[in-house]
C-alpha cells in the first residue's frame, strides 16, 4: 500500500505499485525519503539496529512521543520526490498515550499529500479519536494451505511448526523463525503441557526463556501461556486445537484433568497481568505466581 501510494508511475487507482519507477526502486531499496517506517525501540535493536555506546537505557516495547514528533519535518515541511508522503506506524497500539496525543495533533489537519497507515490487531486499544479520524481496512488471514505454500515458496518450510502458534498468520511465522525463536515458543508450549511439571521447575524453564539470547519477552511468554489456556479450554470444550495442532495427545492428558472453567478464570486474569508483564517488580516472583497459577487451573485437585 505504501509502496503504491508512492509509485510514480501512470496507473489506475486499483493497480499495484509497477515496480519499475525510480520510486518503487528506491522504496524496495529501503532508500525513499518520503517514507518513515515507525517501530518500538526494541522491535528495531531485535532487527539488527545497535544502540549507542552512550546509551545505556533499555530500549522501550512502546512508540513514544519523540518518535511520533520526529515525524514533523516530513509531514509539515514536505516531500523531497514529490507532494505525496506517506507513515507506517507498526503496530499503532503500541503507541503511548503521550505519543497518541501527539499523533492526533497531526490527524486532526494533516497536510495534502500526507498519508498515515496504522496497522494494528489490537485497534481497540487505540484512543476513539484517533480510530475516528481514520479509514477501516480488515485484512484477515489466509487458509492453512496458502499459507503452508507460501512459506515453502520462501524457502521456510522450517518454520511450519510456528504457524499454528502464531494463528496461522505466515508473515509472523517467518519473522519469528527469521529471529531464531522457533525453539523458545517451542519450549513454552512443552513445559505447559509437561504433566509432571512443579511450579518452581516451570518458573525456573521461563526465567531461562526470558533472560537468554533469542529468548522471548515476559509480555511474550505471558501471551503464548494465554494461547496455550485458550487452547486447552477449547479442546476440553469442543475437542478442537488451533494453537497446539499436532500435541493433541499431550493436550488430551491435561485437558482430561483439568477444569474449562478454572483455565478460562486464569485467562482472563492474565489479561490484566499481561499489561504489568513486562516491568515486574520482582521478574522471578512474577513468574513462580503465574507458574502456580496456571497448575492449580490445569489440575486443581492435584495441586
Amino acid at each position: 500500500m505504501a509502496q503504491r501510494l508512492l509509485c510514480e508511475s501512470e496507473r489506475s487507482p486499483a493497480d499495484a505499485a509497477c515496480g519499475t519507477c525510480e520510486a518503487c526502486r528506491l522504496f524496495a531499496s529501503g532508500n525513499h525519503p518520503d517514507i518513515r517506517h515507525v517501530i518500538p525501540e526494541a522491535d528495531a535493536e531485535s532487527d539488527g539496529a545497535e544502540a549507542g555506546e552512550g546509551d545505556k537505557k533499555k530500549a522501550s516495547s512502546q512508540i513514544l512521543i519523540s518518535q511520533i514528533r520526529g515525524l514533523e519535518d516530513l509531514v509539515y515541511i514536505g516531500g523531497h520526490r514529490s507532494s505525496r508522503r506517506v507513515i507506517v506506524i507498526e503496530p499503532a497500539e503500541a503507541m503511548n498515550l503521550a505519543a497518541e496525543n501527539s499523533l492526533l495533533k497531526m490527524l486532526e489537519e494533516p497536510p495534502a499529500g500526507v498519508c498515515f497507515i496504522l496497522v494494528s490487531d489490537r485497534w481497540r486499544k487505540l484512543l476513539p479519536t484517533i480510530r475516528s479520524r481514520c479509514r477501516t481496512i480488515a485484512l484477515g488471514r489466509p487458509d492453512a494451505e496458502q499459507a503452508k505454500q507460501w512459506l515453502v515458496a520462501q524457502g521456510a518450510s522450517k518454520a511450519l511448526p510456528l504457524l499454528s502458534l502464531t494463528g496461522g498468520t505466515p508473515i509472523r511465522a517467518l519473522e519469528e523463525f527469521e529471529r531464531g525463536r522457533m525453539t523458545a515458543f517451542d519450549d513454552v508450549t512443552s513445559s505447559l503441557l509437561d504433566a509432571r511439571a512443579d511450579f518452581l521447575g516451570l518458573a525456573a524453564r521461563w526465567e531461562g526463556l526470558v533472560k537468554k539470547d533469542g529468548g522471548l519477552r515476559m509480555e511474550e511468554l505471558v501471551a503464548t501461556i494465554q494461547k496455550c489456556l485458550f487452547d486447552l479450554a477449547s479442546f476440553k470444550l469442543s475437542g478442537r486445537l488451533r494453537f497446539l495442532v499436532g500435541r493433541e495427545a499431550q493436550a488430551t492428558a491435561i485437558a482430561k484433568a483439568a477444569d474449562a472453567e478454572a483455565m478460562i478464570g486464569y485467562y482472563q486474569e492474565l489479561m490484566r497481568v499481561r499489561a504489568l508483564a513486562n516491568h515486574p517488580l520482582n521478574p522471578r516472583l512474577f513468574l513462580d505466581d503465574i507458574a502456580a497459577r496456571y497448575l492449580r487451573a490445569v489440575a486443581p485437585a492435584a495441586r
